[in-house]
């Protein structure tokens, strides 16, 4: 278990230094837009560095958590759960951004002619990648070698083979179980101390990254798509609002008290615009507040693939504005059409080039509502478009691992509570073992 932080002035805290990087950051890239554009690789850099150590954190994190539980048939429960949490609170993130879209009308009066459109700079965005039937979804979950799992960080075939290799372990038991156990063990110490490397970078990156989204697409773009990002604001609060009454209802729990508690991820992941470079911290965070380590281990990386809540807003919202903005009245039915098929589109965005683009154009193409040439309007918002999808994502990875983990009583609801409260301070990043307090005693072992 970790140790209590002695407290510490509040300009030292990550989450301040972040806030005035962000702030920094906008005001060189407003100001010095040359300058700005130079800082990307920043950015970039820190991106790349949080990636190099996902796949190995979650394999052994993933398999050591199997192993604690013991039990095969309940983490194939756990993955059911979370794959029908899934299914159900994007479907609802979907609805909330199609509401949105149509109260607010955000699209309204742009009178854009789509014959002025082209493609060409959707497809360079895409690099002319198209989502997978749902066959080839399938089959691409199965790595074509195990080490090439790792080289591309796909998360499901790295999820994949961590489970394979974790319910291999928990039927082999005895003393191999144990001392594999014990050496993933000592390599996850080893990665949380690269990850504290890592971090001590997170300031500079935020700074960079900011200073490029600003200096690449202007302030211009925000007040011209101002009425758009009004309405995505508007339709992330109200998902929230739904997160804050799941949270209450089925854990008892204050969503405002949570977000306070990922409050640096959630900066960081707004902006870089990337969830990936949260979650090694996000899943040691949601470990210390007892939710048990195997639940952590599977609904985190899942949830990377088929919990994308602020990409399925995004989605449904900026279908039914470019039909608004290209002067198209879209049906009741149309637009049940255009729900049903985002629900199999926006599943199989995840490790896609220009992904939200895909998925866009391809719903736009499968429903024949709206010109896919009118998917170009939201290259210039997009960017942006993106701080606002990886934020909620963030926010509903942490929920979904609290609910998962309250569903399978594997979650400690008193430590949460208290850790919560600030009862319990933990340090930002583990550099130590954990012996997590909600986990389950051995199986098979002796």
């Amino acid at each position: 278990m970790k140790k209590e932080k002695a407290k510490v002035p509040f300009y030292k805290g990550l989450f301040f230094q972040i806030m005035v990087a962000i702030i920094a950051g906008i005001l060189v890239g407003y100001a010095f837009p040359d300058i700005g554009l130079a800082l990307k690789p920043l950015g970039d850099g820190f991106v790349k560095l949080i990636k190099m150590i996902i796949a190995p954190l979650v394999f052994s994190v993933v398999v050591v958590g199997i192993a604690k539980v013991g039990n095969i048939k309940t983490v194939g429960r756990i993955g059911g759960k979370t794959l029908l949490y899934f299914e159900i609170v994007t479907t609802l993130a979907l609805i909330i951004g199609m509401v949105v879209a149509n109260l607010m009308n955000p699209g309204q009066g742009m009178n854009v002619d789509p014959s002025t459109l082209t493609t060409d700079a959707v497809e360079e965005k895409t690099q002319g990648s198209e989502l997978p039937s749902e066959a080839e979804f399938l089959m691409s979950i199965i790595p074509d070698s195990a080490v090439g799992a790792f080289t591309t960080n796909s998360m499901l075939q790295v999820l994949l083979i961590s489970c394979l290799f974790g319910f291999a372990l928990v039927h082999v038991g005895g003393r191999t179980s144990e001392t594999i156990l014990d050496l993933l063990e000592k390599v996850n110490e080893v990665l949380f101390k690269i990850m504290d490397y890592i971090m001590k970078l997170t300031a500079i990156a935020t700074f960079g990254a900011m200073a490029f989204a600003v200096s690449q697409y202007g302030m211009g773009t925000l007040l011209s798509f101002g009425k758009l990002f009004i309405a995505m604001t508007i339709a992330c609060l109200a998902f929230i609002v739904v997160l804050a009454i799941i949270t209450r209802v089925f854990l008892g729990l204050n969503l405002w008290k949570v977000i306070v508690y990922i409050r640096e991820e959630i900066m960081l992941a707004f902006a870089t615009g990337s969830s990936e470079a949260v979650m090694p911290q996000l899943m040691d965070k949601l470990e210390d507040a007892g939710c048990n380590r195997a639940v952590v281990g599977l609904v985190i990386p899942t949830g990377y693939s088929f919990n994308l809540d602020g990409a399925s807003i995004y989605l449904s919202l900026a279908l039914v504005f470019l039909a608004q903005a290209v002067g198209i009245d879209l049906s009741l039915m149309d637009q049940l059409m255009i729900l049903g098929v985002l629900l199999l589109t926006s599943k199989g965005m995840a490790g896609i080039p220009g992904s939200a683009f895909v998925a866009l154009s391809a719903t736009a193409a499968a429903t024949g509502s709206i010109p896919v040439a009118a998917v170009a309007l939201m290259l210039a918002p997009d960017r942006f478009m993106g701080n606002y999808r990886t934020t909620v994502n963030i926010i509903g990875y942490a929920v979904a691992t609290f609910v998962i983990a309250r569903w399978e009583r594997l979650l400690d609801i008193k430590r949460a509570k208290d850790v919560l409260a600030g009862r319990i301070k933990i340090e930002p990043v583990s550099m130590t073992p954990k012996a997590s307090s909600n986990d389950l005693p051995l199986k098979n072992f002796k």
